[in-house]
């Protein structure tokens, strides 16, 4: 965090103390994951949709909502594991402790901590952080982006100049999503005119296009908590985040992030 800390403060004129500080938040809150990360005695509960949930998504929730609480105490709060809290400001805090529990609870170092921070009901504030890997990256719409690596420096991250769907890098989720809510055409589709296909998914497969590894990730299905701290990733590094009608929202239910040159290819090939 000291290191964090002195590369912020290098930017801090250039960001918002909202963005300043949900970096931190979120840092804290992935490192604080990890103490549970690959562990033999890892206690998995389902909730009533199936899904996983662990005690270091809880724990790390409730961390991220006092250094929330504490720091802009009159702002609005949505989680994905607690009940949501109210606001008196015109900003809301939308995070997810652990993007990817699935990955984490398998051991694969794929998972993030999300943070995303609304204003006015426009999505203004993004952080994915990757834990197990050390990568950061965070964007303020209209006041760029950055991104860590590890040891590495604080740098401007930019998708790919990629063009065509059939050279491009095409990510996502868990597959079977598609079959459950009878999108597999799209997702066929999507395979056959793309280069490659891989399930580098969650929130990973949108920094890997915000980063210019990618140029596609879908998901066909998303929550608020998922979608949040995307769109201003997306957009301050050159790239998109719309629903598969085209639309920049977080409140889409979905999700399409490319780098912009292949959304129209993109949208194309799902109407199917």
């Amino acid at each position: 965090m000291e290191r964090l800390d002195i590369l912020l403060t290098g930017v801090a004129e250039q960001y918002s103390p909202r963005l300043l500080a949900a970096v931190r938040f979120a840092v804290e809150a992935g490192q604080q994951t990890l103490e549970r990360f690959c562990q033999q005695d890892l206690l998995v509960e389902k909730k009533n949709d199936r899904s996983p949930v662990t005690a270091a998504d809880k724990n790390a929730e409730l961390l991220l909502r006092a250094r929330i609480q504490g720091a802009f105490p009159d702002d609005a709060i949505v989680g994905e594991e607690f009940e949501n809290v109210a606001g008196t400001s015109e900003y809301r805090w939308i995070i997810d402790p652990i993007d990817g529990t699935k990955s984490f609870i398998c051991g694969v170092p794929l998972y993030a901590t999300l943070v995303g921070v609304e204003c006015g009901d426009e999505s203004r504030i993004g952080v994915i952080y990757i834990p197990a890997l050390e990568e950061l990256i965070f964007a303020e719409v209209g006041f760029g982006s950055g991104y860590l690596q590890g040891d590495g420096d604080l740098i401007v991250p930019r998708v790919s100049s990629t063009t065509s769907l059939a050279e491009s890098c095409f990510v996502t989720s868990q597959v079977s999503t598609y079959y459950e809510v009878d999108r597999a055409p799209q997702y066929l589709a999507l395979e056959k005119e793309a280069y490659i296909t891989r399930t580098w998914g969650d929130a990973y497969g949108y920094l890997l296009v915000a980063t210019g590894r990618a140029e596609v990730m879908v998901d066909a299905v998303m929550n608020v908590w998922d979608a949040a701290a995307i769109l201003p990733v997306m957009i301050e590094t050159g790239g998109t985040f719309t629903d598969w009608n085209g639309k920049a929202t977080i409140h889409g239910g979905e999700g399409i992030g490319t780098n912009g040159l292949v959304l129209e290819q993109v949208l194309a090939a799902i109407k199917v």
